[in-house]
């Protein structure tokens, strides 16, 4: 209690500034000032940092942390891993729509890789967090037995050949970074009757990793029901708990007004998303008469079979379903009510925003490719402000896993020869 409190005053922090720096509850600061419940040496070690070199994210102009970026998508993860002072020094995507988008949008002193599968590990550059929201593909443990007794190898070395985890387990063999933070559907952990699950999870207990995992909706941060596993791990048992990541209640997120274009002018038009002075959004957003009555008769055939498959109608109050990679195909998870006329899909700039890669009311996030590829790419990203929280909240275990090692390093850039340099080193 006497260091917390003594850190919380020499850093001019109060209770409410460290549940928001540390992304506890305060409640749970509250628990720290009081000595009911001890902080832990990662929390202790950040408000140490931030007392001596005030509220920043970087030292002497250096970011403090690397990692690098796989199955990046249109580089969610990076834009959460970035906003808490992370420098990527490696991303791979195999999509080349996703890749154009993703080099549109961020400073890039790497290519970007294409086909993970194709990389060796050994080319990959040293780093401290492993970033990945990797396809969930069948995983087979079937015939171990069998294996077993004709001597054949199993276990880490076969039971993930042939799926993509795989390549994220043979890069966390020959690496060993600090820490790791890996994404995927809900469903992952029910996938194959949880054998899919315990899959993943044995072979991080293998490469020595002690993690924890939680879902969490986006709902709390964005108009859109979004649940989504995180599994994040450390090299050393640092007493991690992500049950204790203070997360808004769902029901206090923002509503779907809060993404959508005004159509009063407020906002520059925006081709071919918005049009006119007024800028309205462009009139092809608005389903023809004969998809809408198509959809209609969908959901109505399949209503009398009591099955709940149909179209979600929304208005400005409302919050979303998932937005999904096949919404270019009729947009009939989020259609939005109009008045007077046929409901209508986001525009790709509204799903940016429903994905918070654009903040309400900005256009920042550079859109590059065709309506199509720009609604498969939103609706395979991850939500970009759950991101930030994650990573505003695991930032001090990640410093205190890379003191254990004593890798505390500053890192300075890149050489010509591809490999990390670094300003010091602690320990």
């Amino acid at each position: 209690m006497e260091k917390f409190n003594t850190l919380r005053e020499k850093a001019g922090l109060s209770i409410e500034e460290v549940a928001e720096l540390t992304n506890y509850s305060k409640r749970h600061v509250y628990r720290w000032e009081n000595g009911k419940i001890k902080p832990k040496k990662p929390i202790l070690d950040e408000l140490s940092r931030i007392a001596e070199n005030g509220i920043s994210f970087k030292a002497n102009g250096k970011t403090e942390f690397t990692f690098i970026d796989l199955f990046a998508g249109i580089g969610g993860m990076r834009k959460g891993f970035e906003s808490v002072g992370g420098k990527c020094v490696f991303t791979s995507e195999w999509n080349k729509y996703a890749r154009q988008t993703y080099a549109a949008n961020f400073e890039m002193d790497h290519d970007i890789a294409g086909d993970i599968t194709k990389i060796s590990e050994k080319d990959i550059p040293e780093h401290d967090v492993l970033l990945a929201g990797f396809p969930c593909q069948p995983f087979s443990i079937a015939g171990v037995s069998k294996k077993n007794s004709l001597g054949n190898p199993h276990g880490f070395e076969d039971k993930t050949q042939g799926t993509l985890f795989f390549d994220i387990a043979r890069i966390l063999k020959h690496h060993k970074p600090s820490a790791i933070l890996l994404e995927n559907v809900k469903n992952l952990v029910s996938h194959d009757k949880g054998k899919t699950f315990q899959v993943i999870k044995d072979t991080l207990q293998e490469l020595d990793y002690f993690f924890d995992t939680r879902i969490i909706d986006a709902k709390s941060f964005l108009p859109q029901h979004r649940e989504r596993i995180f599994i994040a791990g450390f090299r050393t048992d640092l007493g991690f708990d992500f049950s204790e990541l203070d997360i808004p209640d769902v029901n206090s997120g923002p509503k779907l007004k809060s993404i959508l274009h005004p159509q009063d002018g407020s906002e520059e038009e925006e081709l071919p998303f918005t049009i006119g002075e007024k800028a309205k959004v462009n009139p092809k957003y608005t389903l023809s008469d004969k998809l809408w009555n198509y959809l209609q008769d969908y959901a109505e055939k399949h209503r009398k079979k009591g099955n709940g498959f149909g179209f979600g109608l929304v208005g400005p109050e409302d919050t979303t379903r998932t937005l999904s990679a096949r919404y270019y195909k009729d947009g009939s998870e989020i259609l939005l009510k109009q008045e007077g006329k046929n409901p209508r899909r986001l525009t790709p700039r509204e799903c940016s925003r429903l994905m918070g890669f654009d903040r309400t009311g900005e256009n920042g996030f550079e859109i590059p490719v065709s309506d199509t590829q720009a609604y498969k790419q939103f609706g395979n990203a991850v939500a970009v402000p759950v991101v930030e929280e994650i990573a505003k909240f695991i930032k001090p275990f990640i410093l205190e896993e890379k003191k254990q090692k004593g890798q505390l390093f500053m890192f300075s850039g890149t050489t010509d020869d591809g490999k990390n340099e670094y300003l010091s080193k602690s320990g």
